[in-house]
C-alpha cells in the first residue's frame, strides 16, 4: 500500500453528515423547493448511501426520483444523465445509454456524459471503447475522477501495473476531505487484486477503505470472504453477521452462510441460506438483470442448485460480455474456472 493517501474526514462524521445532507434535501424536495440541480444532487446523495451501506432500497429510491426528475423536467440534460447513472446501477444498459443520447441532444454535459458512457461501456466489457473515452478525459482534465476512471479500465482489462500507476496518480490529487471518493477507490484497488488472485494485496486495500470508511458494506463484505479465504473464517463471519442482519442485499447472507457451512455451523448457516434465496426471488423479480449474477452465484453455492443458476449467468452475459460473466457461465454448465 501507499502511504500518500490524503487526510480525510472520519467516516463516521461523514456518514453522519451525508443522512444529514438527504434529510435536509427531502424537506426541501416535499416543499416543492428544489430545483433540477439540486435534485440531480438528492439523487447522487441517497445512490451514494445505497452503496456504502449496501442499501439497495435506497438504489431504487434514487432511481424513482430519477423517472420523476425526467417526467417534471423532460426538457432539461441533467435529467436524463442522473436517469442514466440510476439505470446504469441496475443494469438497464439500453435505457442508460438512450438517456445519455437523450441528454446529448438536449446539450448536455459532454465531459459528465462521456465519463457515465465510460462507464456503461466498462460494464458491458467493451473495454477498447471505454478505454478511448477514458484517455481522451485524462488528456483533457486529469483530475481524481478522470485519472480514476482511467486506472479502473486498465484494472478490469487485466493490466494492474498500469492500473496501479493510474490509481496512484488519482491518489495522489485527491485534494477535498470527503472519504467517499478515496474508500471506493481503494475498495476498487482491492477488488481488482481479488480478481488477479493477489489475496493479501487485496486485503490490504479493502482494509485501507473499512479503515477510511468503517460502514462501507461492500469492502466489508470483500474483506470477510478474503479473510475466510486466508485461514481466518470467524473473522469473516464476525464482520459478515453484523452486515446480513442490516442490509437488505442478500450477498452478505449468502457470503455468511456458506463460510458458516464451511465451518461446520450448518443450522446457522440454514437460516441464512434461507433467507437469502427469500430476498433473491424478490430482487429477481424486479430487478433480474441486476441480480442475475449474484444470484447465480448464490445457487452455485450455497444454494446448491446448477439448473436454476444456468439461465441466470447466461441472461447476464447476454447483458455483458465480460471476464466475470463467461467465468460465470462455465461454471453454471460444470466446468472448472479456467
Amino acid at each position: 500500500m501507499t502511504d500518500s493517501a490524503a487526510a480525510t474526514t472520519a467516516g463516521v462524521i461523514a456518514l453522519r453528515n451525508l443522512g444529514a445532507q438527504i434529510d435536509g434535501q427531502v424537506s426541501r424536495a416535499m416543499a416543492g423547493r428544489l430545483t433540477v440541480v439540486e435534485c440531480t444532487e438528492l439523487i447522487e446523495l441517497v445512490a451514494l448511501r445505497g452503496h456504502v451501506l449496501g442499501c439497495i432500497s435506497d438504489a431504487e429510491r434514487a432511481a424513482a426520483l430519477a423517472d420523476e426528475l425526467v417526467r417534471r423536467v423532460p426538457s432539461d440534460a441533467r435529467s436524463f444523465l442522473a436517469r442514466a447513472r440510476t439505470s446504469g446501477g441496475f443494469h438497464r444498459f439500453a435505457s442508460a445509454l438512450t438517456d445519455l443520447d437523450s441528454a446529448a441532444a438536449l446539450g448536455g454535459d459532454r465531459v459528465a456524459m462521456d465519463a457515465e458512457r465510460a462507464s456503461i461501456y466498462l460494464a458491458l466489457g467493451r473495454y477498447d471503447e471505454a478505454l478511448t473515452l477514458c484517455r481522451e478525459a485524462v488528456a483533457a482534465h486529469a483530475g481524481f475522477r478522470t485519472l480514476a476512471a482511467l486506472a479502473g479500465v486498465y484494472g478490469e482489462r487485466g493490466e494492474m501495473d498500469e492500473a496501479e500507476r493510474w490509481f496512484e496518480a488519482a491518489t495522489r490529487c485527491y485534494r477535498a476531505t470527503s472519504p467517499f471518493p478515496l474508500a471506493m477507490l481503494e475498495f476498487q484497488r482491492g477488488r481488482l487484486w481479488m480478481e488477479q488472485d493477489d489475496l493479501r494485496r487485496a486485503r490490504s486495500w479493502c482494509a485501507a477503505a473499512v479503515l477510511r470508511l468503517p460502514a462501507y458494506a461492500p469492502a466489508l463484505g470483500h474483506l470477510a470472504e478474503l479473510d475466510a479465504a486466508l485461514g481466518e473464517p470467524s473473522a469473516a463471519i464476525d464482520r459478515l453477521r453484523p452486515l446480513a442482519r442490516v442490509s437488505d442485499d442478500p450477498d452478505y447472507a449468502t457470503q455468511l452462510a456458506r463460510i458458516l457451512a464451511g465451518a461446520g455451523q450448518t443450522e446457522e448457516a440454514q437460516t441464512w441460506r434461507d433467507r437469502a434465496e427469500v430476498r433473491y426471488d424478490e430482487l429477481l423479480a424486479r430487478h433480474r438483470a441486476a441480480f442475475a449474477d449474484h444470484a447465480a452465484e448464490f445457487w452455485l453455492t450455497i444454494g446448491n442448485d446448477r439448473e436454476r443458476a444456468r439461465p441466470l449467468a447466461q441472461q447476464n452475459l447476454s447483458l455483458r460480455q465480460t471476464p466475470r460473466a463467461r467465468a460465470l457461465v462455465r461454471r453454471a454448465n460444470g466446468h472448472a474456472p479456467s
